[in-house]
């Protein structure tokens, strides 16, 4: 089996955060979140990376970071592009800009993803012991029958902001941390300190337990999670042409929950024991560079993070 794979999502432009969050740093020394995820990587054992970022951010993008880390491991740039589905499914819609979501995203990934993978957003921190549990999850589980997925959960009081909504799946569970379902809310915000959800824009919103284990997109696929991608693509593209075609996305935590119900797929919750923190609005900034530099203080990174790589 080749070694477990790294993807991160980087194709988003960080419309709510207004500029590119993904390359906005976080210490003095020029870090950005990505740069605390990569190092972690690196240390539970990952050793290929793949980033998913658009066409037109590409040279900003490898002067950031991708320039440097080349020199310490295998990295591959895919493009999430509107353009790249299926052909002769259905014809991308007038006005349609936005990309087709984090499912698409890992689809656009295929030619390059030969072994299990785990996939993060590239502005959430995650910490170390996330990504250890992750690469032994993937070590032990590559051709497990059915499929064995795992999920890093947090809380999901401790994943909001005090700023604006956030997007999160909210996670069922057994006993044994397995996952029993998944909803994708796509706007959940804290009200008079407890969580809340709205489907219709705002209008009205509905309570959500505040310790709710919660997905933060930081997963751990087969690669037979790739064919239940790629057959469940067309039909979500004709039903979003026909339902929303402006901004339907395909969310990876949708099609996970659709293969729990089909039995297709079990799903290991993986606790980590760090501090999820990540940055929507430039509001959220501060306490992100204060998180930082408290692991700093206390010897969990250096102060730069790849000199002694080098």
């Amino acid at each position: 089996m080749n070694e477990p794979i790294l993807v991160i999502m980087a194709a988003g432009m960080g419309s709510r955060y207004g500029g590119l969050k993904q390359i906005d740093p976080v210490d003095p020394q020029g870090h950005i979140i990505m740069d605390f995820s990569i190092y972690d990587a690196m240390k539970a054992g990952f050793k290929k990376f793949v980033f998913v970022i658009k066409k037109e951010i590409e040279a900003d993008f490898r002067a950031i970071i991708g320039d440097r880390i080349e020199k310490l491991v295998e990295v591959h740039y895919v493009f999430q592009e509107i353009t790249k589905i299926p052909e002769g499914v259905i014809d991308i819609p007038a006005g349609r800009t936005k990309p087709w979501g984090t499912g698409h995203a890992i689809l656009c990934c295929k030619e390059v993803l030969d072994a299990p993978f785990a996939v993060i957003n590239a502005d959430d921190f995650y910490g170390r012991d996330a990504f250890v549990k992750l690469y032994d999850f993937l070590i032990r589980t590559a051709d497990a029958t059915p499929m064995q997925i795992s999920m890093v959960g947090y809380i999901l009081e401790n994943t909001l902001t005090d700023h604006g909504h956030v997007a999160r799946g909210v996670c069922q569970t057994n006993a044994n941390d397995e996952l029993l379902t998944i909803h994708e809310r796509t706007m959940i915000q804290k009200i008079d300190g407890q969580a809340h959800y709205s489907e219709d824009g705002g209008k009205t919103f509905h309570p959500l337990p505040n310790d709710a284990p919660v997905s933060m997109n930081m997963w751990g696929f087969p690669l037979a999670y790739l064919d239940a991608l790629e057959k469940k693509f067309p039909d979500f593209l004709k039903e979003a042409v026909r339902s929303n075609p402006l901004k339907a996305e395909f969310y990876l935590p949708v099609v996970v929950d659709e293969l729990l119900q089909e039995k297709a797929a079990t799903v290991k919750v993986l606790h980590s024991s760090d501090k999820w923190f990540g940055v929507t609005y430039k509001e959220d900034k501060p306490a992100v560079e204060r998180g930082i530099r408290a692991l700093k203080d206390a010897g969990v990174y250096p102060e730069t993070l790849w000199e002694e790589q080098q």
